[in-house]
């Protein structure tokens, strides 16, 4: 997913704005809203959103190798974004739509955007 919808930038930009704030209820809240108006296309597409802020502007040519110590012992929602922005860091579509359908299928899709929610806020926040 390339062709992200002004929609999705602002809904991902409102989920940054509240995690920003500590206020997870609000994140809860605002991908709420995204899942009842546009569905899981649109909870996809902010996802993506997010990804992409947590990872920046440059993508290596060639794709890229993330390490993630500790990886294997970490709770579902942990493991499930750390492979999520490694399909967005590699343009890996595929298993990027995978991930979201093995979230949403095994019932975690809201942790997991949660997390994912937290950690763009946390690398976010290194960086400044």
């Amino acid at each position: 997913m390339t062709d992200l919808s002004q929609q999705m930038l602002d809904d991902a930009t409102a989920i940054l704005d509240s995690a920003l704030d500590g206020d997870g209820a609000a994140v809860a809240k605002a991908i709420d809203t995204v899942v009842d108006r546009s569905g899981l296309a649109g909870a996809y597409g902010v996802a993506w959103c997010l990804a992409a802020t947590m990872v920046g502007d440059e993508l290596p040519a060639g794709g890229c190798a993330l390490e993630f110590p500790g990886i294997d012992q970490a709770g579902y929602d942990t493991r499930w974004v750390a492979r999520f922005v490694s399909a967005y860091a590699n343009q890996d579509l595929d298993t990027g739509e995978a991930l979201f359908g093995a979230a949403v299928a095994d019932g975690q899709l809201p942790d997991c955007l949660l997390t994912l929610a937290g950690s763009t806020v946390a690398t976010l926040r290194t960086r400044t």
